[in-house]
């Protein structure tokens, strides 16, 4: 057993596919057979049994005295019977009489101890038995039946070659049948095991090809809505998952390399100003260290960024439920130590929401620093977080605002406006702050107020239907106005 199932192991897909097929139509067909067998072999004996009790009736007999045949009346009847005959049973299972030629056929004590029985007890019993090569079906009746003076039993057989010949015949059918059903099973498990795997045997050439050449523009055919159609449909859209983030891996690098090469040829160019220029006037050799510590601090931000906006495409671990209004606070803290000069005006309502805390932080505190960076000094940055539908978080400045051709790239990787770049930055603050929001479910966007300045707008799905109540810091204000749509 084990063998075989070792070697079933080792068989392709598709032959196992046909193999069991043909196994599962053939023992269908083989039972099938077998059932219709005997169930006409049962039903051809009931028709016998019927036929002799029918002539245990019509027997001729006279007042039970079964000496008292008369052998003209006896062949009539045997001529009734299809060739029946007639045997008189004693007690002892013994045949006194018979209408067949000697030897009688024999019987056992069974049949004999129905010769006892009074009128009142009369019971019949069959059997089948064996007389000249032929086989009979017989019954055998006793109650009442008298033969020269003691008990006996009357017993009635009627051969079987009719039923035998016609048993024989159906079971030469149903081989036959049966024998062509495993053909066709075999056949139609071989149809069904090559229309079947042809999917998957494109899906497989397709996979290797993509393995072989690195090449994710391969495709395969989806035909029709069934399950190996959505199993193309799932692999097509794995590949242009997969070309989509290697297009995006391309042009972060592509993108960073560029934004790289600008404060590496200006610190390359104030060293080598430095390395060569030995007797540069102390205030220029001041001037040109505080150049290159501001490019160092640049370039060491933006590598960080990169590496940032990297590893968010990195698995990370599985979100928990955590406070939001917690994080906002966290945020918000950490802001007013960067910008002391600010006043950071907060109203806050508490819930949670299911997230990467760590992550969900620093998208915040993107914002946030993002506010201060283009705040007058002595200005105000606030910060509304409420809860509707969905958690609505508003960070508004009171700076320049941005300009409306500016609007629809502000989440972009790399881009600055060119009022922002003459100022320290990367340009993957908010791409940062974009994937994250993106990631967490909820959406960010950015929009210029009627009262000016910039104003983020971040929604995030709500964990649980209440939350337990906390006092605003700064009271209960009046709801914030909705953000204005970005222009696109």
């Amino acid at each position: 057993m084990t063998a075989w199932v070792s070697k079933l192991g080792r068989m392709s897909f598709r032959t196992r596919l046909g193999t069991f097929t043909a196994l599962a139509v053939g023992l269908t067909v083989a039972m099938a057979s077998l059932a219709a067998y005997f169930v006409v072999h049962h039903q051809l004996y009931t028709q016998v049994d019927s036929a002799l009790t029918s002539d245990m009736a019509s027997a001729p007999q006279l007042s039970g005295d079964l000496g008292q045949i008369n052998p003209t009346r006896l062949a009539n009847f045997l001529r009734q019977s299809n060739g029946g005959f007639v045997q008189v049973l004693s007690p002892d299972g013994t045949v006194v009489f018979s209408s067949l030629v000697s030897p009688p056929l024999r019987v056992g004590p069974a049949e004999g101890s129905l010769a006892n029985l009074a009128v009142a007890e009369r019971a019949y019993r069959f059997d089948t038995g064996y007389f000249d090569g032929v086989r009979y079906r017989l019954i055998t009746q006793g109650g009442g039946y008298v033969y020269q003076g003691s008990p006996a039993a009357l017993q009635i057989g009627r051969p079987l070659t009719d039923v035998n010949h016609t048993l024989a015949t159906l079971r030469l059918i149903l081989w036959l049948v049966t024998l062509g059903g495993i053909a066709a099973a075999i056949a139609l498990g071989y149809i069904i095991g090559r229309t079947t795997i042809r999917p998957v045997e494109r899906l497989t050439a397709a996979a290797e090809h993509v393995a072989a050449t690195q090449n994710l523009d391969s495709t395969i055919t989806e035909e029709g809505d069934d399950e190996l159609t959505r199993l193309a449909r799932a692999f097509n859209s794995m590949l242009v998952a997969l070309a989509a983030s290697r297009q995006q891996q391309a042009q972060l690098i592509s993108d960073a390399g560029h934004e790289l090469r600008t404060p590496l040829t200006s610190l390359r160019t104030n060293f080598e100003v430095l390395m060569r220029m030995r007797d540069l006037p102390e205030a220029d050799r001041s001037e040109l260290a505080r150049d290159v510590e501001a490019q160092l601090e640049e370039l060491t931000n933006l590598i960080g960024d990169v590496v940032d906006l990297a590893r968010q495409e990195e698995k990370q671990p599985e979100p928990i439920e955590v406070r939001l209004d917690a994080i906002v606070e966290r945020a918000v803290e950490r802001a007013r130590r960067r910008a002391p000069a600010l006043t950071f005006e907060t109203h806050i309502t508490p819930g949670s929401v299911r997230a990467q805390p760590a992550l969900l932080e620093r998208a915040v505190l993107n914002v946030l620093d993002n506010a201060a960076k283009w705040s007058p000094p002595g200005a105000t940055v606030e910060v509304w977080l409420q809860r509707g539908a969905w958690w609505s978080l508003d960070i508004h400045d009171h700076g320049p605002g941005i300009a409306p051709e500016d609007l629809p790239h502000v989440f972009d990787r790399f881009y600055r406006a060119p009022t922002a770049r003459s100022m320290p930055g990367s340009g993957l603050g908010l791409a940062i702050v974009h994937q994250v929001i993106t990631n967490h479910g909820g959406t960010v966007s950015a929009s210029v107020p009627p009262e000016g300045g910039t104003l983020v707008h971040i929604e995030l799905p709500i964990v649980a239907e209440s939350e337990p109540d906390k006092p605003d810091r700064a009271g209960s204000p009046p709801p914030y106005p909705a953000p204005l749509p970005i222009n696109t």
